[in-house]
Parts: structure tokens; sequence; C-alpha cells
């Protein structure tokens, strides 16, 4: 069981450095856990190589079609996101060091792993691995 957020979700399907050891640790797992924020943020990340010119239409096509397999064989586990959540986020930064960078949607993931009684979170993204020690979460990342 592994919780991950969007920037290791998304070397599924953007090759990356790190692609190939986060799918077949990914597959591995009995189960991968995601917040619904996920997917959106991966859309726009496919949407962004298609804008930057790194992808062509019909990459993005390629990937979107990877996800929709991804989802139709529940790959992943989407975990909603609740009003709960929502509230905890938001209450966060009234307690949260002036020191620690943490961005609205990456607190999102943070707090779903929490809410959901994940003790660490799979992230590839330097400030959010800063902010889970912050909010006692371990950073883990697939490499």
């Amino acid at each position: 069981m592994i919780f991950c957020d969007t920037s290791t979700a998304v070397k599924l399907y953007v090759p990356e450095a790190e692609s190939t050891a986060v799918r077949g640790q990914l597959e591995a797992e009995d189960e991968v856990f995601v917040s619904e924020l996920a997917r959106v943020e991966l859309m726009g990340a496919f949407h962004r190589r298609l804008r930057e010119g790194i992808w062509t239409r019909e990459d993005l096509t390629a990937a979107v079609r990877q996800f929709t397999r991804d989802e139709i064989s529940c790959f992943l586990t989407w975990l909603p996101m609740d009003n709960a959540i929502i509230d905890a986020a938001a209450k966060t930064y009234t307690s949260l060091s002036e020191k620690v960078y943490l961005r609205s949607a990456d607190c999102l993931h943070l707090v779903t792993a929490l809410h959901y009684n994940f003790g660490e979170i799979d992230t590839h993204n330097k400030h959010q691995a800063a902010a889970a020690v912050a909010l006692g979460l371990k950073p883990v990342a697939i490499s």
C-alpha cells in the first residue's frame, strides 16, 4: 500500500529518469492510493508538455489512453477530498512555520495522506517532501 502525489503519478505517463522505477514499484504494490486532485493535475501536466512543444497531440492522446486503461483496471485508487480535508488544509497554514514552502495543491495532497492515516507520501517534489516532514509525514521518492 502506497500513497503518491502527482509528482510521482505523472512518472507513470511522462518519460522521466525515475519513470521505469516508479512503474515497477507501483505495479508491485497491493494498492496505489492517490488524491482525486491528481486527476486534474495529471491532465494539466500532460497539456503543459503539449503547450511547451515537448509532446505532439498524439503523445498527449497516448498518455490519456494509458491513464484511461489504468483507471479502468483500477490501478490507482482515488481518495476523495471532502470538506474535512479542505478545512484541515486551510487550517494547516495557521500553524505552519514561515520557513516551510507549501503550495495549496501540495497541502491538499499532504492533508489527504494524513486524513487517510498514511505515515508516508511518495513524492518527487523537494518542497512537498520538506513540508511533509513539517506535517509529520515521511517523504519517500522511488528511484
